[in-house]
């Protein structure tokens, strides 16, 4: 878990040696702690450090001893959850969701009871989490910058609590069950677990009392674009929709104005939104959040984190992930088989991770086989004494073959940069496992050494398929949470898991920037000790 996007500036003076070391031997620190932006400026401004977070203003001097109060504060103040009291003058109610059992209500009504009434009971079935409980994101003590991974705020690594609010079922709710209106969502690719997502948004709503649900098709366009429909969502219709990959209600990239959106909303009576979807899913999320407010609109807009390149800020892992480096052992061993059958093998795989490495690090990591991981975090060279071929040569010399792993985004700056977009507004990538296919064969042709390449790229096979054991479990949590989130009058918020507890965070600050690797990390310590590379420089 990274604590990127920090808002605080840190003050060094000219005459602190240890502030002047911390700045220099933490290079990594201050571009993966914070941003690149502040790595600069850490290596050009040694007597002024100086690490601004892209998400706030706080100004920090740490000759101040209220420095700590002054930090935390502004932590609570981000990370506090916007609710609708914000603008509506509302009381709540006792909550419809219980676990507690009753038959007449199961025979009736053919679904999960919502109770006798008795809320109130001390059955262990009828817990309820308090609004005041937090979860703490950062459990590590770090002794010095220096240390593998560390995530520190001053030059001293002091403690520093963070605490964000834990998800679940509230005791109190602010909606009528009977009257609200829910809508479900699914925005940018697919990812393994969309469809228990759903359903557990659904299980969870019918577990309240909603009886009026619907699924907005194809993401965000489903709002707008003429001969799309609502459709109608029940326990019984999406009881089996996790048993297929892909998404039950079809997605899409992009989508209208931030204004057409909610003003379909407006017109459908919408109370709430589910929106499931990524980095640029959430801004949307945020952005109709916000539109909603300035209208004075009592609408909960909540989100749940999907990306199979776990880049969202601060989560341990999203929903797909799991699946996806599970899907990523087939490839990779088709590629291992290829390459050690043949002689002077090469198998190639290039695996999804547009910014973030974690996938094929990971995949590296669980398969065993991979001799070269390459990553978008960590900059290489390919020809050269140090270079990736190279090392690729030295390898058919001595094992006789050899398996590289590839992220799509690893490399670029290698590569002729694109200013094309997606529907989405992401930058088109050039294809780094095609340029390396080339630079690989050519390479082995011009020094007259037979190399066999067989180049696998399984990325749409890894992200259409079913959720795994793991990731089922994570989706139907989340899907839960998110449900609770909305009927405790949160708004703006998305549902995710850190440090192994189920949290809420505020949307804007999950945003700010993806997560990535931390190339000082352990885990990338440890893929190195696996695959055995050395540095590509």
């Amino acid at each position: 878990m990274s604590l990127s996007g920090m808002a605080v500036v840190l003050k060094a003076s000219t005459s602190s040696a240890a502030q002047q070391k911390w700045c220099h031997r933490t290079r990594d620190q201050c571009q993966y702690g914070f941003t690149s932006v502040s790595e600069r400026k850490c290596r050009k401004r040694s007597p002024l450090l100086r690490a601004r977070a892209i998400s706030g203003k706080l100004d920090l001097d740490f000759s101040d001893p209220a420095w700590k109060q002054k930090y935390q504060e502004d932590w609570d103040r981000r990370f506090s959850l916007p609710h609708i009291t914000d603008i509506y003058d509302l009381e709540p109610r006792t909550t419809t969701f219980s676990l507690k059992k009753n038959r007449k209500s199961i025979v009736y009504s053919g679904r999960t009871p919502l109770g006798d009434g008795d809320v109130s009971s001390t059955d262990m079935r009828n817990g309820y989490v308090n609004k005041d409980d937090r979860a703490l994101l950062k459990v590590i003590k770090y002794a010095s910058p220096t240390s593998a991974g560390a995530e520190c705020i001053d030059p001293d690594c002091s403690w520093v609590e963070h605490w964000v609010h834990r998800a679940g079922p509230r005791k109190e709710i602010y909606y009528e069950p009977e009257e609200v209106k829910a809508a479900i969502v699914t925005c940018g690719g697919l990812c393994p677990g969309l469809n228990d997502v759903i359903r557990q948004i659904v299980f969870t709503l019918d577990t309240y009392g909603v009886k009026n649900i619907v699924g907005i098709p194809f993401g965000y366009r489903g709002f707008f674009e003429k001969g799309l429909k609502e459709m109608p969502l029940s326990r019984d219709v999406v009881e089996n929709i996790n048993l297929s990959g892909g998404s039950f209600l079809g997605v899409s990239r992009g989508g209208a104005k931030t204004s057409e959106i909610v003003d379909s909303i407006q017109a459908r009576r919408i109370d709430m939104l589910f929106v499931i979807g990524g980095n640029g899913s959430h801004a949307g999320a945020n952005a109709i959040h916000e539109e909603c407010r300035k209208r004075k609109l009592k609408v909960s807009v909540v989100a749940v984190p999907k990306t199979i390149d776990n880049d969202i800020l601060f989560m341990d892992k999203t929903f797909g992930f799991d699946t996806a480096v599970e899907e990523a052992q087939r490839a990779i061993n088709s590629a291992y088989i290829e390459a050690r059958s043949a002689y002077h093998g090469i198998g190639l795989v290039k695996l999804m991770g547009r910014s973030s490495g974690f996938i094929a690090m990971h995949a590296s990591l669980s398969s065993g086989q991979i001799d070269i991981c390459l990553i978008p975090e960590v900059s290489f060279t390919l020809d050269g004494e140090h270079g990736v071929l190279q090392h690729l040569e030295h390898l058919l010399n001595t094992k006789g073959f050899c398996v590289i792993c590839v992220a799509e985004g690893a490399g670029q700056d290698l590569l002729q940069k694109s200013n094309a977009t997606d529907a989405s507004g992401n930058v088109i990538l050039s294809d780094f496992g095609v340029h390396m296919q080339q630079k690989i064969k050519k390479h082995f042709k011009d020094i007259g050494v037979p190399a066999d390449l067989k180049y696998i790229d399984p990325t749409y096979m890894v992200r259409a398929c079913r959720a795994n054991a793991s990731d089922a479990i994570l989706c139907t949590v989340l899907g839960q949470n998110a449900v609770h989130g909305a009927f405790a009058g949160f708004s703006g918020i998305t549902s995710g898991v850190c440090n192994t507890h189920y949290v809420y965070l505020p949307i804007p600050e999950v945003i700010t920037m993806p997560k990535h690797v931390n190339p000082n990390s352990r885990m990338w310590h440890r893929c190195l000790t696996s695959t055995g590379q050395p540095d590509f420089h």
